[in-house]
Parts: C-alpha cells; structure tokens; sequence
C-alpha cells in the first residue's frame, strides 16, 4: 500500500511507500516556507520528525519541487534509501488533492460514519418531504378536504378489513398489542423539524374506546404526590367514576353479553389483594353505611350480569387506583397514621351498587391497617352531588338547551342515520326504538370484554356500525366544546360539590385535622361537569375507574402559603385550569396558589352569568 506524503506547496501530491502525510506551506512574495512531519505506520521511521525549509522561489523552479521534496526528507532520515523513481508520482493540484482526501477519508472510521450517518439523513428528509407532497398536502384545500374524506369514511376502512362487513365468528375487537395511554406512561419525544403543513389530529375511534375500556394495568401510575421537597402534603380529595360495568341498556332482540360478574381470583384480569378482598365481605359488614346504602350488596355476585352491576375488571381498576395511592399518600407522605380515625376520612357515594362497591375497593387498598368499623359511608342523592343546593333552574335550562344541540348535531349526520337504519333492520325493530335503546353502550361492553357483536338470523352488528357510532360520540364531545352550553351547565352543576371542597380545604390550611382525605364514587355524569367547570379543554370523556384529585399542599419555609394541585388520571392539569392558565408564566412558584381557586370557587365562576353569587346565577335568565 502506498503511504502518500502531502506537499501542499503548489498543490502538488507526492506518493512513497515509506513516507506518510503531511506537511504545512506559508507563502510569503519571494519564498515559501515548507513545514515536513514525516511518519510511517510500518514502524520504518523513527519518531516523527518536523523540519521548516525556507526558499527562494526562483531558485525552486529552477531546482524543482520534486529534487527539493527529495532533498528535505533525505536531511531528516538520511538512513531512509531514497524512494524509487518509479514509485514517485506526481499529480496536478485537483486530481492530487482529491486523491488526497479519499485515502485519508476511507482510513478514518470516524468521517466514514460521520458521512453514512449524514447521507441517511438527507435521504430520510427527502423521503418525508415527498412522501408529504405525495399525500396531497400541496393539493390546496380542495384536495386536502377529498384526501381527509377518504381517511375518514369508516365504510371504506371497514371494507380493507379481513372481515369485512362479515360479523359472525369470534371478532378480537380489542387489539393485540396495546396502546399506552398518551401521555401518561412513555414519554413524549419533540420534532426535531416543524411540520408547516400538519393536518389537523384525526378521530380514532377503536383507540378511544379502547382509552374509555382501561383494561386494568399494573405498570399505570401517575404524578400524584409530586412536589418540591420542602412542601408538606396537608390534604388529599379524591373523585371516582365507578369501574367497569354492565350495559345499562340493552339492544332488542339480541342477546345480552355473557358476563359472569362473580369475584374468581384465578380469573383474569385479577389483583394480588382480590383473594383477601373476598374473604373480608362478612367484615365489610361492620361499615357504616347511611339510609339506603344498607340494602346494596357490598361485593358483585351474580354469576350473570344484572344491568348496571360492576365486574371483575370494575373491582381490580380500584384495586390499582387505592394502590397506587396507598404508596404515594400513604408510605411516602404519610398523609393517614397507622391509628387513624373516623374524622380524618371522609367518604361519599350514591346510592348505586357500582359506585358504593368501587369505593370499598380503592379504601381495601389505600388504608393502613383497615378496620372497616371506623369507615362510614355518607349516602348522596344526587348524581352531580349538589346535595341541599340543587335548586337551579338556569342549570336545567342550560342542559336542555345541551340537548337539543345533541339532537341537532345528531340529525346533520347522515352516516350515523343510515347505521341505524341497518342495524334496525339487522335487529328486525323499528330504527327510532333502536336509537332509544341507546346501542354504544351495549357494544362497548361487548369491545372492552372481547366479546362478539351480537347476530341475529338477519345478520350481525359488525365493527363498521360501531365505529360509526363511536365516531359521532366523539365529534358530539368536540361540538360541544366549542358550543360552551355544556360549559355553562357544568358550573352551576358542579358549584356545590366545588364549594364543599373548597371550604374544607380551607378549614385544613387553618390548622384543622380532620377529614384530611376525602373521597366520592360517582359517575361519568359528575367527572365530566367537573373537568368541563374547571376549564380543562384536553380532558378526555371519564373512562371507567377514571379518577381526579385535589392536592393541597403547605410552604415549608413560609406556612402561610399553601397551594393547590389538581391531577386527572395521574396527569397534572393544574395548569390547564382556567383559574391556574396563566400563573407559572409571571409566578416563581412552581405550584397554583389556594386563593386562585378560592377565588373562582366563590366568585369567577359566575362572571359568565354576570353575576356574583350561585343563587343569583341559578335565577337570573339570560337573553
């Protein structure tokens, strides 16, 4: 292999196969001086040598830049024999310098990744960027709008699917390889480049529900109890929407699903508590349970379904949530002693099997050293806990006025319409009596417990009726968003439990001690007001075992401070609050202070009813 020594002067490259590279020139306007470092990597020279050569340059053209090169390296080995004329080699100053630079190039392996790595990057840029033009971004609004249609049209995705519009036989309608839950569990990544042209994010109807199924995980947590270290955690509220239940309705002439709602720990999904869960139902007697709560069985247990009732997987999604906050609150915090007491609890639930049952679950595996006697559970009439201030007729208004949106929503949509048409005539009933049978919650029972789509001998409902469904539900949510009527019904809705909670948590930061965790089992239609009232836009419909939590916390050097932190599934929304939106951007705090809520708690909330007070709101009619 030829080792090849640079003489940049002139440009001129200079092949030997005992020398090797490089040498430095500075011209000057009469001579040049030349820097040699002579090398070899056969062991064949003695320590690198560098030598300065001065010369005239007139005299070097006369000489020869090749009788000079000879002579410079020949007075700094003159051991080294001098390189055989045959094997000298000179080249002009581009095809020298090229050569040059290849040789050194594919001898360093550091350049040569440095240069795949590159050209991989060019070329998956190129490809995004084609890819980009090819979908139809460029195409103008004409083209994006054909291009979104055809995404969107469930019909033609149903069509690609192996089944087709074939219902019968076993459907897998949960898929293989589950989806995390955006957010909570894997981190976010950033773009590394901006996208000018993103389409706006498409409904995923299958992913959504699967989200609202939340097939019970052991590795889900979430940031509660997160907070600087010089904080002290006084106070914990909990709401719940009860687990995972049977159809409140049922399709005509189908069916049901076969749900066997006996607690079996053997069974999956199951908890490592379940056994012990079971075995304490006689104990669980001892509660103390007010008025009606006494005649609700304490643990599920038929072996088919009655409507409404909860599951095995309802009991396990509690299980995990009073896990998972025994460990924050409880072994971290220490928010509850080993002797805690009736006071310091405080639990709520209405008077609903599901929802007393779910509770019971979370407090088996939140509370040190359970005794079910000094648990007592209060009884609530009301599914948005409004308890002695239910009165509001603008709160009725508002939610009729919700209704009719619903309606008008639902009628502009000509898809779902004709779903309904088929499947009534699949179903072999009139198309109104079957939308009244309210359909989707029936089939979501059917996806989240993997069972089939229920047939008759006319047909079968398939996936394509259900994502159709599934898909208004959605655009039914963001309509509502943006309409505010829903808004506006969930702050009068939800004012009372709101200030419930607000006065409590007052009472705590003023030095008192009891009920210091607070718990309430409900339902979607008390999770979802409260999210809509607290102004947090990105919050998804409740799912079941869906819980939102109230975290006050108290400034360990200034006790005067307290804050407030408010997490929905484990995901900290404090920030997202209307009352909370813009404060970390002028605060040096890292939490939302007490008094922004107390303040919306007790006045703000009403400023969208031009007035002061919740009766006043409650009464005054707008027009």
């Amino acid at each position: 292999m030829r080792l090849p020594v640079l003489v940049s002067q002139r440009g001129f490259l200079f092949s030997s196969p005992h020398y090797s590279k490089c040498e430095l020139s500075v011209w000057g306007r009469r001579e040049v001086t030349t820097t040699v470092i002579v090398s070899s990597k056969a062991g064949a020279l003695p320590t690198p040598k560098r030598m300065t050569v001065s010369h005239n340059l007139s005299k070097e053209r006369e000489r020869g830049t090749k009788s000079w090169m000879r002579a410079t390296l020949s007075a700094l080995y003159p051991h080294i024999p001098e390189p055989h004329k045959g094997r000298v080699s000179w080249r002009s100053s581009h095809n020298g310098s090229v050569k040059m630079c290849v040789t050194m190039f594919f001898r360093s392996r550091f350049l040569f990744l440095l240069a795949v790595a590159a050209l991989l990057a060019v070329l998956s840029l190129s490809l995004q960027f084609s890819a980009t033009v090819r979908s139809g971004v460029s195409m103008g609004p004409a083209g994006y709008r054909a291009r979104e249609r055809r995404v969107e049209d469930p019909r033609r995705r149903a069509q690609k699917s192996p089944k087709g519009r074939n219902g019968s036989g076993a459907v897998h309608l949960i898929p293989v390889t589950q989806p995390k839950e955006g957010g909570m569990v894997a981190k976010a990544r950033k773009r590394i480049l901006v996208d000018l042209y993103t389409a706006p994010p498409r409904l995923d109807p299958i992913y959504e529900a699967y989200q609202y199924c939340n097939v019970p995980n052991k590795t889900d947590r979430g940031l509660e109890g997160h907070a600087p270290p010089d904080y002290k955690l006084l106070s914990v509220h909990v709401m719940i929407r009860h687990g995972d239940r049977y159809p409140l309705y049922a399709i005509p002439k189908t069916k049901p699903p076969p749900i066997d709602c006996t607690l079996i720990p053997n069974r999956e999904p199951s908890h490592r508590l379940l056994e012990n869960f079971i075995k304490n139902r006689n104990i669980a007697t001892a509660c103390q349970l007010d008025g009606p709560l006494n005649n609700i069985a304490l643990l599920p247990s038929h072996t088919v379904c009655e409507m409404g009732e909860l599951t095995q997987i309802g009991v396990v999604q509690h299980l995990l949530n009073g896990e998972h906050l025994h460990d924050t609150y409880i072994k971290k915090h220490k928010l509850l002693p080993d002797n805690w007491t009736t006071k310091q609890l405080y639990v709520e639930s209405t008077g609903k099997s599901r929802t007393l049952q779910s509770g019971l679950a979370l407090l088996y595996s939140l509370l040190p050293k359970l005794d079910w006697g000094k648990i007592r559970v209060r009884y609530q009439w009301s599914t948005i806990f409004c308890s002695n201030s239910c009165d509001c007729p603008m709160r009725n208004h508002y939610l009729e006025e919700e209704q009719r949106r619903q309606y008008n929503l639902r009628v502009k949509n000509s898809l779902l319409e004709q779903t309904y048409i088929n499947m009534a005539k699949i179903v072999g009933i009139p198309t109104r009596r079957l939308r009244a049978a309210n359909p989707i919650d029936s089939l979501l029972c059917h996806f989240c417990h993997n069972v089939s789509f229920p047939c008759t001998e006319y047909g079968c409902i398939n996936l394509d009726h259900f994502i159709v469904i599934k898909t208004h539900q959605l655009e039914d949510e963001r309509d509502r968003q943006r309409k505010k009527l829903y808004y506006k019904y969930a702050l009068l809705a939800t004012h009372p439990i709101l200030n419930q909670t607000a006065t409590r948590m007052q009472q705590i930061t003023q030095g008192k001690k009891d009920e210091i965790f607070a718990l309430y089992s409900a339902h979607d239609v008390t999770v979802a007001p409260l999210l809509s009232a607290l102004g947090i836009p990105d919050a998804s419909f409740p799912r079941f075992g869906a819980r939102i939590i109230f975290e006050i916390w108290q400034n360990g050097k200034d006790k005067r401070q307290n804050f407030i932190r408010i997490l929905y599934n484990g995901n900290d929304v404090t920030f997202q609050t209307s009352f909370c939106s813009g404060h970390k951007a002028r605060s040096k705090h890292l939490l939302c202070p007490f008094e922004n809520f107390l303040n919306f708690v007790r006045r703000d909330m009403f400023a969208v009813f031009n007035s002061t007070n919740y009766y006043d709101a409650c009464h005054r009619r707008v027009f």
